[in-house]
């Protein structure tokens, strides 16, 4: 198949008069646009950038993923392919690792009914209780060996896992982590600069929705000292998550956060939860907690906290380009080649390069989504039978 008359999106910026030749779900050649015989999709004008990948999808249209079911799962990966996702790590919240290890077991069990899920994201429950935001606070734990190794049988789909590196062995817990290639992430957490380091040295190579739900610079003692926070944010090896909503971190922030990291440090991700693509005052739950969408984001019910978000990554790529001023080349690598990077799958997803899967997401001049392919074949809007 040849996907012509597109603008392509690269890292260096935006390519005319090229088109693709997508071959067993892959890209196969990327050459000048001409006369050929094969089959044509004709992208009339539009961008062609590879598919979203987003680390941090908790649920859509009031399904969550901690319902274990195919069709929850479903639910959302067909809403978030409307946003231009072509690849997710379904995340579960903080529970009982009963409960967290029913969703792995249905994720192993259905993973190959799904080709937008990567695997699954394991957010909690080993957080810290003074950050815990919309995380249920009586299933919060430490990084307990029973726990641990109840997780680790079920490795081979847990492709990231969020802590709260200060906890009481949370360092052990990243050593037996990175050993079963799990990436580990810092977040909900309330550590010092020389807790985040520590971890970071063992192998932490990434934090989780940057300014929320984490420590921050204050004093100890006569001196004020770095959180978790500035800690990521001075080192170049830290790659940092953003839910840039519009809701979630300022504008001013995403802007100091992009001066500090640039783009090679930053990858987006929605953290979505049940409330995504509801209408305004719906109600719905985040692991047993009542939450409500109000005014495009999701909360608790009570308005104490922010309870994931009720975006889709094109939402977040627009609110890069618009508002904080990125150009359009920085924020689509941002949402596909780091994200694919801090999944370890570089070179396969999240990149317009032959040999890479074919997975597409088509937008307009405006930033909206025209259509979304994975592997060669589009997935939304669903073809007509």
């Amino acid at each position: 198949m040849i996907f012509k008359n597109a603008r392509l999106v690269f890292p260096t910026g935006v390519r005319d008069g090229l088109e693709i030749i997508e071959s067993g779900g892959k890209i196969c050649a990327i050459r000048e646009a001409g006369v050929y015989g094969d089959p044509v999709i004709d992208l009339r004008g539009h961008y062609l950038a590879p598919g979203f990948v987003d680390l941090q999808v908790h649920g859509a249209l009031g399904r969550d993923t901690m319902e274990g079911s195919l069709e929850a799962f479903r639910a959302i990966c067909d809403y978030h392919a409307s946003g231009g996702t072509t690849s997710l790590l379904l995340t579960t919240a903080t529970a009982p690792i009963g409960q967290i290890v029913a969703v792995l077991q249905a994720v192993q069990r259905y993973v190959t009914e799904l080709p937008q899920v990567a695997g699954v994201h394991v957010e909690g429950p080993f957080i810290s209780r003074e950050r815990a935001g919309a995380q249920l606070p009586e299933a919060i734990r430490n990084p307990e060996a029973a726990s641990l190794d109840r997780l680790l049988q079920h490795a081979e789909v847990i492709e990231r896992l969020t802590l709260a590196p200060e906890l009481p062995g949370a360092i052990e817990a990243i050593d037996l982590l990175r050993a079963a290639h799990i990436a580990v992430s810092g977040g909900h957490s309330n550590a010092w600069e020389e807790e985040a380091r520590r971890a970071f040295e063992h192998g932490m190579r990434s934090v989780t929705h940057t300014f929320n739900c984490m420590s921050s610079a204050r004093r100890r003692g006569a001196h004020r000292v770095a959180g978790l926070l500035e800690t990521a944010l001075a080192d170049p090896e830290i790659a940092c998550e953003l839910i840039a909503d519009g809701h979630h971190v300022s504008t001013t922030l995403m802007k100091l956060l992009y001066r500090a990291k640039r783009v090679e440090g930053i990858y987006l991700a929605t953290d979505a939860t049940a409330g995504a693509g509801l209408p305004e005052n719906s109600r719905f739950t985040l692991a047993g907690l009542d939450c409500v969408v109000a005014d495009g984001v999701c909360w608790l019910s009570d308005r104490s906290a922010l309870a994931g978000s009720a975006s889709r990554m094109i939402d977040l790529v627009r609110t890069m380009v618009q508002k904080v001023g990125v150009p359009l080349s920085d924020a689509v690598t941002m949402a596909t080649a780091n994200p694919a990077r801090v999944l370890e799958q570089s070179g396969r997803k999240g990149t317009l390069e032959i040999g890479a899967d074919a997975d597409f997401v088509v937008f307009s001049p405006e930033l909206d989504v025209v259509q979304t392919f994975v592997a060669g074949r589009r997935i939304w809007p669903e073809l007509c039978s």
